[in-house]
C-alpha cells in the first residue's frame, strides 16, 4: 500500500511572505526526490479558483463574514475532494498556501462570535487538519506595505486596512498557542533564504523523510 502523504500549510497575514516560503519548500523537497503538490486557498481546483475571484476581488463590504465563511468552505471542500485528498492518498506531500486557519482568523475575527461556527462547519464539511503549519510572523505595517506594493486585483482584504492586519497577527499567534503541536511560528522579517532554511530544518525535525 502507498503510505499516506504529508500535509503542510503556510499561514500568516497579507504580505508576510508565506507564498514565497511555500514555493521554496516545494522546490527544496522536489530536489530531494519527493513528489510535491503545491497548492493554495482559496483555489487549488477549478471550482475553487472560480470562488477565489468572488471573495478576493471587489469592495471590502462586498460580502458579510457569514457569506464569506460559506464561500470559503465551499471552495475548500472542492479543493479537498479534487486535489488534496487524492494527492495524500497517493503518498505525495501537499504544501498549501493557507488552509482552515485563515478562515478561523479572517472570518472568525471579523465577527468574533463566528469562531465557533467556523470550527463547527470545518468539522462537518472538511474534517482535515494539516500535519504541520508554518506561521510566518511579520510586523503588520511592513507586511501590509509589501502586500499593497504587489498591486494585484486581489486586494479586498488588504483594503480593510492596518487595524485588521494587527488583529489578524494577534489572532494567528494565539492560534499557535492553541495548537502548539501543529503550528510552528517562523520570524518572517529575515532574509528569505534564512527563513527557508529554518523551515526546512523544522520540517526535517518533525517529519524526517
Amino acid at each position: 500500500m502507498t503510505a499516506p502523504g504529508l500535509f503542510v500549510s503556510f499561514e500568516g497575514i497579507d504580505g508576510s511572505g508565506k507564498s514565497t516560503q511555500a514555493r521554496h519548500l516545494a522546490e527544496s523537497l522536489r530536489a530531494r526526490g519527493r513528489e510535491v503538490v503545491l497548492t493554495r486557498e482559496p483555489g487549488g481546483s477549478p471550482g475553487a479558483e472560480e470562488i477565489r475571484a468572488l471573495v478576493l476581488q471587489g469592495a471590502p463590504d462586498r460580502w458579510s463574514a457569514e457569506t464569506e465563511l460559506l464561500l470559503f468552505t465551499a471552495a475548500r471542500r472542492d479543493h479537498l475532494e479534487r486535489t488534496i485528498r487524492p494527492a495524500l492518498a497517493s503518498g505525495q506531500t501537499v504544501i498549501c498556501d493557507r488552509f482552515a486557519d485563515s478562515t478561523r482568523m479572517y472570518q472568525g475575527l471579523r465577527r468574533e462570535d463566528l469562531r465557533g461556527t467556523v470550527d463547527a462547519l470545518h468539522r462537518l464539511m472538511i474534517g482535515l487538519e494539516p500535519d504541520l503549519t508554518f506561521l510566518i510572523d511579520m510586523d503588520p505595517q511592513a507586511a501590509l506595505t509589501r502586500a499593497k506594493a504587489r498591486a494585484t486585483a486581489e486586494e479586498r482584504f488588504e483594503d480593510f486596512g492596518l487595524g485588521l492586519q494587527q488583529r489578524l497577527r494577534a489572532g494567528f499567534l494565539a492560534l499557535a498557542r492553541e495548537f502548539p503541536q501543529r503550528v510552528v511560528v517562523i520570524d518572517g522579517a529575515r532574509a528569505p533564504e534564512v527563513v527557508a532554511a529554518e523551515i526546512r530544518a523544522s520540517l526535517d525535525a518533525r517529519h524526517p523523510a
